[in-house]
């Protein structure tokens, strides 16, 4: 079984990461404080941008991120590691940060 090397950027943590595991879940059983909420690839809760690396995520294509956060961006309650990764726990793609955006600006337009 191959396994990568997983880096969060900016927290010195590290884990080994089977190619057939979800990032999301050695993360737990690691004890690596990785947020998320649905764990299906739903809520954008869990994203990480990638800075180097490659993951396979093909179900989260069809359902929270478009095709380009895709390609920058990994669900890691449903990305694999197809090769050794750094990733930035701190980063949302843009969809969620223009969702939050437009919640804002809709709650301030109420007032």
């Amino acid at each position: 079984m191959t396994e990568h090397t997983v880096e969060f950027v900016g927290t010195g943590e590290t884990i080994e990461v089977p190619e057939t595991r979800p990032i999301l879940q050695v993360c737990m059983e690691e004890g690596i404080a990785q947020e998320y909420s649905c764990r299906v690839g739903m809520c954008l809760a869990c994203s990480a941008e990638i800075i180097e690396g490659e993951v396979e995520q093909t179900v989260v294509e069809q359902r929270a991120l478009t095709e380009e956060e895709a390609e920058n961006y990994a669900l890691t309650c449903m990305a694999r590691p197809k090769s050794d990764l750094k990733l930035d726990r701190g980063s949302y793609p843009p969809s969620i940060e223009d969702a939050a955006a437009d919640a804002a600006d809709a709650a301030a337009d109420d007032d």
